[in-house]
């Protein structure tokens, strides 16, 4: 009887706490500043328009043309490299901002992040992101 119920309260407690989407993202590689994984994948969608000459999080103006991106756990001033995985297109973003914290996505881009990794139609897509560090990459 003890067994029983003790397999039974194992089963109630996961079933009343769900993972969340970006609890159940892949992480893989070294630790990075801030202690976060060098390499995450998720879903990563872009801006809406609306945010167009609000402040971000870092106090910076959002502009849809900068290369900028919202993430919820990486430090500010981080530069990530974002992949595409659906067509393998790249590009380098810095953090500035931060996601709604009930959004299940790992990332938010400007509409020319998005444009460059090539989503735009279909507004949201699955990511590779790995992450470079404070210092802006060298081109």
């Amino acid at each position: 009887m003890i067994k029983l119920l003790s397999v039974f309260s194992f089963f109630l407690l996961l079933s009343v706490h769900p993972l969340s989407a970006q609890d159940t993202t892949a992480v893989k590689g070294k630790k990075g500043s801030g202690g976060k994984a060098k390499i995450q994948y998720g879903v990563a969608s872009f801006y809406s328009n609306k945010f167009n000459g609000r402040k971000t999080a870092n106090g910076e103006i959002f502009s849809q043309q900068k290369l900028t991106a919202a993430h919820n756990s990486l430090p500010l001033g981080t530069y990530v490299k974002v992949t595409n995985l659906r067509n393998g297109r790249t590009v380098v973003v810095k953090i500035n901002d931060r996601l709604h914290h009930r959004n299940k996505r790992i990332i938010d881009l400007t509409r020319a992040a998005a444009t460059k990794l090539g989503f735009i139609k279909s507004g949201l897509t699955r990511v590779k992101l790995e992450v470079l560090g404070k210092k802006p990459p060298v081109k």
